[in-house]
This record gives structure tokens, C-alpha cells and sequence, in this order.
């Protein structure tokens, strides 16, 4: 019985010591480590927040700077790009107005190259009539007749003479149409204008039927274009292009209407016939500043309708 008792005693001492144990409460020491080790964590949380945050904030600036470069790169370009585009439009001005001195200077060489062919196809018909002018003689000679020719020259003209040629007493001496030709396109490209157009009527009206008499008819339209009358223009390059059909001034006349109509506000005509150039008269001078033209109004080439 004594010995039931005391093994209850320490089964109980027992399960008292092991129940003291599990319920004791835990070192402060070892909360003490628990709560270092999370504010080191938390610690390290606020660093990497911090370092993630700079450099957020270094990569904005870094993107901002790059904008900024862009945008004063768009700018820089853009003033650059109105430079260029004025230095472009002012060669465009100045090439213009050297091809139009240019284009009148080889139309003046262009007709002096046309004369001397005519003066060589002349000069062989004037040695054939004066050669059968000889024959002519010789055989009156030779049969005992006598005469003298009294007729004018060939190819003359006499500014003071009447329709028929004859010369009146006291008159001015005739002069020959290659004379007044030149003269006249002489008097033109130094600016006389009101000679020249003088020259070039009376050039038409004694020798209409002169391989000359179109060009003649051509440079009265360049005289009033040359003085701003564009409507007399119109009408002088319109008379070569209905008149002269087989003339060399066929696509200067048809390009200097275009654009003589331009000049009096008549766009739709005046495109239409820069068109006509380029049709009719494809991979010459004047089509080429046909387009040049069309594309400085703001015109296709070519018609869109069919």
C-alpha cells in the first residue's frame, strides 16, 4: 500500500515537471532574436524599395533627356528642312529666269541657223535664174535683139515702195528679205521691240510665202509677250500654229500660247495646251518646261480623263 502511494507521488512529480515544462512561457531571449531578424528583413524590404525607386526615377530622367534630344532634333530638322526648301525655290527662280534668257538666246541662234539655210537654198535658185538670165541674153544677142531686165532684184523689198515692188523716184533702195529678217531679229534680242515688230509686219506682208514668214509671225507674239501684251501674244502664236502647219515654231508657238494664257488668268486653256506640248512634242525643249510649268501650278502632266 506504502509502496502504491509513492509510485503515485512521483508518476504525479512527474507529469507535473513535464506539464511545467510544455506550459512554461519562452525565453525573452529568444524573442528578443526573432524580433531583430524581422526588422532586418523589414529593414532590407525598404532598402530594395528605395533602390527600385531611383532607379525608376533615373530611368524617367534618362527618358526624359531622350525626349527632349528628339524634340530638339525634330526642331533642328524642321528649320533645316524650310531652309533647304527656300534655297531650292530660289534656285528654281533663277534657273527659271537663265532658261528663259537661255531659250531666247538658242531660238535667236536656232532662226540664224534656219536663215543661213534658207540664204544657201536662195542664193542657188538666184544663180540658176541668173544663169538663165545669161542664156537668156546670150540668145538675144546672138539673134541681134538688145534689152536690159528692169525688174527689181530677186528676194528685194523696198520700204517705200508699193505692193507691186517698183521703187517710186527718190525712193529708199530696196533691201532684201534676209536683210530685213535679220535686221529685225537683231533689233528683238537688243530690246527694240517697237522696231522689231515693225520689221517682222513688213517682213510678213511683202514675203508672205518666205520659208521665214512663220518664224517672222512667231517673234511678233514674243514682241508683245516680251511687252505684257499677252491677248496680241495669243493671237500671233495662234496665227503660226493655224497658218503655218509645216513651220519650225510649231511647239514654241503652241508652249508660249500656254503660257501667255496662264498669264491672262486663263488656267484651264493654258494646262490644256502645256499638255498638247508634251503630247505632240515629246522629249523636246519646250516639253520639258511644259511639265516644269504644269508642275509648278499644280498640274498632272497629262489629262486624267479618257
Amino acid at each position: 500500500m506504502r509502496t502504491r502511494w509513492l509510485a503515485l507521488v512521483l508518476a504525479a512529480m512527474f507529469f507535473g515537471a513535464l506539464g511545467g515544462t510544455i506550459l512554461a512561457p519562452t525565453p525573452a531571449g529568444a524573442i528578443s532574436k526573432e524580433m531583430i531578424e524581422l526588422q532586418q528583413q523589414v529593414a532590407q524590404i525598404l532598402q530594395t524599395q528605395q533602390e527600385l525607386r531611383s532607379a525608376i526615377d533615373t530611368n524617367s530622367a534618362s527618358v526624359k533627356t531622350l525626349v527632349q534630344q528628339s524634340l530638339d532634333s525634330v526642331n533642328k530638322l524642321s528649320g533645316e528642312m524650310g531652309t533647304l526648301q527656300k534655297a531650292v525655290q530660289e534656285v528654281q527662280a533663277n534657273t527659271g529666269a537663265r532658261i528663259d534668257t537661255m531659250t531666247q538666246q538658242t531660238q535667236g541662234l536656232s532662226d540664224n541657223l534656219q536663215d543661213v539655210q534658207a540664204r544657201v537654198g536662195k542664193l542657188s535658185q538666184q544663180l540658176t535664174d541668173v544663169q538663165n538670165l545669161l542664156q537668156s541674153i546670150d540668145a538675144k544677142v546672138s539673134g541681134g535683139a538688145t534689152g536690159a531686165p528692169t525688174s527689181n532684184p530677186i528676194g528685194a523689198y523696198n520700204p517705200g515702195a508699193t505692193t507691186g515692188g517698183t521703187s517710186p523716184a527718190g525712193g529708199m533702195p530696196p533691201i532684201s528679205a534676209d536683210t530685213l529678217y535679220q535686221n529685225a531679229l537683231r533689233d528683238y534680242t537688243s530690246g527694240k521691240y517697237d522696231l522689231a515688230h515693225q520689221e517682222f509686219s513688213d517682213y510678213i506682208r511683202n514675203f508672205p510665202s518666205n520659208d521665214l514668214a512663220s518664224n517672222a509671225q512667231f517673234y511678233l507674239g514674243e514682241v508683245a509677250y516680251a511687252q505684257g501684251d499677252f491677248k496680241s501674244a495669243i493671237a500671233s502664236y495662234d496665227n503660226v500654229l493655224v497658218n503655218y502647219p509645216k513651220s519650225f515654231k510649231l511647239a514654241a508657238s503652241l508652249l508660249k500660247k500656254g503660257l501667255a494664257e496662264l498669264e491672262t488668268g486663263l488656267k484651264a486653256s493654258g494646262t490644256r495646251d502645256l499638255r498638247e506640248v508634251i503630247r505632240r512634242f515629246p522629249g523636246s525643249d519646250e516639253a520639258r518646261r511644259a511639265q516644269a510649268k504644269l508642275h509648278e501650278i499644280g498640274a498632272a502632266p497629262t489629262s486624267r480623263t479618257r
